[in-house]
C-alpha cells in the first residue's frame, strides 16, 4: 500500500501516527514543506480523517479575488482538471489537511483536489483536521464522535 494516499492515512490514524502522515505527505508528494514547517513551529492537535462535507470547507488558494494565496487561473485549472481525470481513474486521493479554529474550517492543503471533488459533485470527502486550541481540538472530538455538528 503506498502511504500518502487516503487509505495509507487511516492505516497511520488507527496507529496513533496521523502527524508523522502529515510530515511525510507534506514533504514528499504534498510538495508543501513550507507548510509543514510552519505546523511544526507550535504544538498542534490533530483529529482525523473523517468525512466532512465540502461547502463546510473554505478554500484559501485559488485563482479568485479575495483568496488568501492567489494563484494564476490557468495553472490551477489545469491541476484541477488533471486531479479530476485521476479521480475518474480511480485515484485513492489524499485526504484534505484543514485548519480549525473556532468553527471556522480553512483548507490549508487541498485546495485543488477541494475544487476538483466539487466539480465531479462530490458533496463530502476525508479531512485530517488540525489546531492550536485545545478548546477546539475538544470541539473536533466531539464533531469525530458524532455528538456535536460541524458548524
Amino acid at each position: 500500500m503506498y502511504p500518502f494516499t487516503l487509505q495509507g492515512a487511516m492505516h497511520f490514524a488507527r496507529m496513533g501516527l496521523i502527524e508523522a502522515w502529515i510530515h511525510g505527505f507534506l514533504n514528499g508528494p504534498g510538495h508543501n514543506k513550507a507548510f509543514s514547517d510552519g505546523l511544526k513551529l507550535k504544538r498542534r492537535y490533530y483529529v482525523g480523517p473523517m468525512l466532512v462535507e465540502l461547502d463546510k470547507l473554505n478554500r484559501c488558494c485559488g485563482p479568485e479575488p479575495g483568496m488568501i494565496y492567489r494563484v494564476d487561473k490557468d495553472g490551477f485549472e489545469g491541476i484541477v482538471n488533471g486531479m479530476i481525470q485521476a479521480l475518474r481513474n480511480g485515484w485513492d486521493m489524499p485526504p484534505l489537511i484543514v485548519n480549525y479554529a473556532q468553527g471556522y474550517c480553512e483548507v490549508n492543503d487541498g485546495n485543488h483536489r477541494h475544487e476538483a471533488l466539487k466539480r465531479i459533485g462530490v458533496k463530502a470527502y476525508y479531512v485530517i483536521f488540525w489546531t492550536t486550541d485545545p478548546k477546539d481540538y475538544q470541539d473536533l472530538l466531539l464533531i469525530q464522535k458524532g455528538e456535536k455538528a460541524l458548524a
